[in-house]
């Protein structure tokens, strides 16, 4: 089954956002990558900010198989796949609309 891995939320300047976020929320940057917050406790979904992308819900999966299935769950439930995505190579993840057309992503996240 799916769960709410990360939040990615669109920001114009990662350093002001990530510092509201964090004092707002309780999180942590990773020291990795300070775009990306983990809730101090470990129990949450990320927070990724993020210049480029629209803000939206990243659902995660444990691996490629459980990825494939919850696609389809989640298209029978009304969910559409987005066609026209530019995909990187090797992407570990499926573009999906809502049924009021908001985006989300499945993602693989057990792939590297």
């Amino acid at each position: 089954m799916v769960h709410l891995g990360s939040i990615v939320i669109n920001v114009s300047d990662i350093g002001r956002a990530a510092e509201f976020w964090a004092n707002a929320l309780g999180y942590v940057p990773r020291p990795d990558n300070p775009a990306v917050l983990s809730p101090k406790t470990g129990d949450g979904p990320l927070l990724v900010l993020d210049k480029h992308d629209r803000t939206h819900l990243d659902l995660s999966t444990a691996d490629a198989g459980e990825l494939r299935a919850e696609v389809d769950r989640l298209v029978s439930l009304g969910a559409r796949r987005v066609e026209d995505w530019a995909y990187p190579a090797n992407a570990n993840f499926v573009v999906l609309a809502d049924p009021d057309g908001n985006l989300f992503c499945v993602v693989d996240a057990g792939a590297d």
